[in-house]
């Protein structure tokens, strides 16, 4: 089997406004130093499809999806903050996002494929219940999860967020859920403002939550630490069934957006160290999605190297 690639030039018509970080540039760049690789011919191309209502509404509210393709519709130039900057294609983009993942989540699990990675936009995680937030509209990772569980019976889900933003919405969507380990590793204080080690969930999800907060400049190593430290063992308790990633690749020291300091290499890294507990614990069942990543030569150079491992192809280098 192979690994899996998602991709759609539709995904370039959201338009967030001029000068925002979000931009369908990202998307470009990426794929035209991933067009260059010698091995990306070789990884099965799946095509998006639109996330039906439903799957929708198992992690947003009735209100929401039908506010926000009211105002989209109405030509408002942002949802609910100015971040999240929309143009009258946004919504179907949006949906379009969301059911990407669910896309190659289906041929996943089937086992057409062995993993996979959706290149696309606007990104997800910090889209709460009845908001929208950070760049995103509909929580592409959070939906995917209760895809998986609701779709296939998939009881226990694994939600890894290496992006260097919190994931405010995908914590607060299943902070009370023991089903879902949220996991995330983040500059802090930053950028929303919550992850912190004592948001750990709540009630029966008490637990299930487990916030890796990095200061800024904290590099390869410390990042490495805290998954051999907090990371690794979290996930070998929990013994997921299927292992997410929300991969943004804003960590990078090149990126303009924070001040973390992780190299283009350690994304290949930690592709690995994810790789090993899907086989570990999951059957191999690995799907990641783009989330952050703002430097026009980082992004391209780090969706590459963690393609390239999820394809299991030797470094040249």
């Amino acid at each position: 089997m192979t690994s899996g690639f998602l991709y759609d030039e539709r995904f370039l018509d959201h338009d967030p406004g001029a000068g925002h970080p979000e931009r369908r540039e990202r998307l470009i760049a990426t794929m035209d130093h991933l067009q260059h690789q010698p091995w990306f011919a070789g990884l099965t191309r799946v095509a998006p499809r639109r996330a039906e209502r439903e799957w929708l509404e198992t992690t947003h509210s009735d209100r929401y999806i039908d506010r926000t393709a009211a105002d989209i519709a109405r030509g408002l130039p942002y949802i609910d903050t100015p971040d999240v900057g929309v143009s009258r294609d946004s919504f179907d983009v949006a949906v379009l996002a969301a059911g990407g993942a669910l896309a190659l989540a289906d041929r996943i699990v089937n086992r057409e494929l062995t993993n996979g990675f959706a290149l696309l936009r606007p990104p997800g995680h910090h889209a709460e219940l009845s908001m929208a937030l950070g760049f995103c509209l509909f929580n592409n990772v959070a939906i995917t999860a209760r895809y998986l569980q609701n779709r296939y019976g998939l009881a226990k889900i694994l939600i890894l967020d290496w992006d260097v933003h919190h994931g405010n919405g995908t914590q607060h969507s299943f902070e009370e859920d023991p089903s879902v380990l949220y996991v995330s590793l983040h500059q802090y204080p930053y950028y929303p403002g919550t992850g912190a080690y004592s948001e750990t969930g709540r009630g029966s999800g008490r637990g299930a939550t487990l916030n890796c907060p990095m200061p800024a400049g904290a590099s390869d190593d410390d990042y490495r630490q805290a998954f051999k430290d907090r990371v690794l063992p979290g996930i070998d308790t929990f013994k997921p069934e299927a292992v997410l990633i929300s991969a943004g690749f804003d960590a990078h020291h090149a990126d303009p957006l924070a001040q973390i300091e992780l190299s283009t290499g350690f994304y290949g890294w930690m592709t690995e160290r994810m790789m090993e507990a899907a086989e570990r614990h999951a059957s191999g069942i690995l799907i990641s999605m783009l989330e952050g990543g703002y430097d026009l030569n980082a992004l391209p150079q780090c969706v590459a190297e963690h393609l390239r491992v999820l394809a299991r192809i030797e470094s040249t280098g």
